[in-house]
């Protein structure tokens, strides 16, 4: 595998170490498909590849999808979504893999991207809390006054949580979102109190609960966890891209298209121990067992199509117009920020 992007780690006020979990991370932090170099290149920045919530895109390359449709993909990978954002518009990679609700963000501010592949129809994220403020915290009632950890600041588990406050009459200016990252960053600050909850995915999820460190508020990782939570389906991780270069490049989209939806198919006729067989092996983190029942919890956020679920770009504007003032106050063209006619003519 070649090396090529750093894997920067978000911590609590400079407090928190690298374990050995990162480190194991930060080997997978850039890999390139395994065909001869000569197909299309294709970089893809990826909101932390060790996620499950992006599983698809690593699996799509050890399935050999990539290389079967003549493309020469190199994934990359950062902590937060946010950060794959900014990679896309500054044109370091043709695209990104990361959650639905930048490609409306984005527009606002006069960026047009689109979600070409939908991998999800429910975030998969759930709000922990630890065991120390499990008592002070049964519902975002009681966000007021507690610091709440995100991936990053303007990432998509900032948006949920800052969206979860006010649903349930919290303003945003009455706690404080923290940027602690995914895996033992997260896990770090929440037991030594930097944190007082707040929003991961899974493995982070499945080790919390493991190690006992922390209880589930919100679970957000199925359908239903959606709807109770958000009010409807709510498209998450996806493959989304600078509208300009997919009219430019369309012949790509597709084989992109292809691949992915070939992984979803698969991924929906197969166990959460077969697709964690096929993961690198260092995502276990010598867990083989609690890393299958991690993908197991959130296999049922995935689309098997790779189609954008109805009703859910609405539910994500409502989700966003809560809090977000530049969405609130904007006319956003909801079907200029996805597209299905790739997945539709998916091979």
């Amino acid at each position: 595998m070649r090396k090529s992007a750093r894997y920067t780690t978000l911590a609590a006020a400079g407090l928190l170490a690298l374990s050995s979990l990162t480190a194991c991370a930060n080997d997978a932090a850039s890999t390139a498909s395994t065909g001869d170099g000569k197909g299309t290149k294709v970089k893809i920045m990826v909101g932390g590849l060790d996620k499950v919530i992006y599983l698809p895109a690593m699996l799509t390359q050890r399935l050999g999808y990539f290389d079967a449709e003549g493309l020469d993909v190199e994934l990359l990978s950062e902590p937060a979504g946010v950060q794959a954002e900014t990679a896309l518009v500054s044109g370091q990679v043709q695209g990104a893999v990361g959650f639905y609700d930048h490609t409306l963000d984005l527009q606002t501010k006069g960026k047009s991207v689109e979600s070409v592949v939908q991998f999800s129809h429910a975030p998969g994220e759930v709000e922990v809390v630890s065991r120390k403020a499990a008592g002070d915290i049964t519902s975002p009632e009681d966000f007021k006054g507690k610091k709440l950890g995100v991936t990053g600041l303007g990432s998509s588990t900032d948006f949920l949580t800052k969206y979860l406050a006010v649903k349930n009459g919290v303003k945003v200016s009455e706690f404080t979102p923290v940027a602690v990252g995914a895996g033992p960053t997260f896990i770090s600050a929440l037991q030594q109190g930097a944190i007082d909850g707040g929003m991961t995915t899974d493995p982070t999820v499945a080790t919390i609960l493991d190690k006992k460190a922390g209880k589930v508020l919100l679970d957000m990782r199925t359908p239903e966890g959606s709807r109770a939570a958000l009010g409807g389906p709510y498209p998450s991780s996806s493959l989304y891209m600078q509208t300009d270069w997919v009219n430019g490049h369309k012949d790509t989209v597709q084989k992109l298209a292809n691949a992915f939806v070939k992984t979803l198919t698969w991924m929906s006729t197969h166990s959460a121990d077969e697709i964690a067989a096929k993961m690198p092996a260092d995502y276990s983190q010598g867990d083989k067992t609690l890393y299958a029942q991690a993908i197991k919890s959130t296999l049922p956020m995935f689309t098997k199509d790779g189609v954008m679920p109805e009703g859910g770009p609405e539910t994500v504007e409502k989700v966003l117009k809560a809090f977000n003032p530049n969405i609130k106050n904007a006319e956003v063209d909801l079907s200029k920020t996805y597209t299905t006619e790739f997945v539709k003519a998916a091979k």
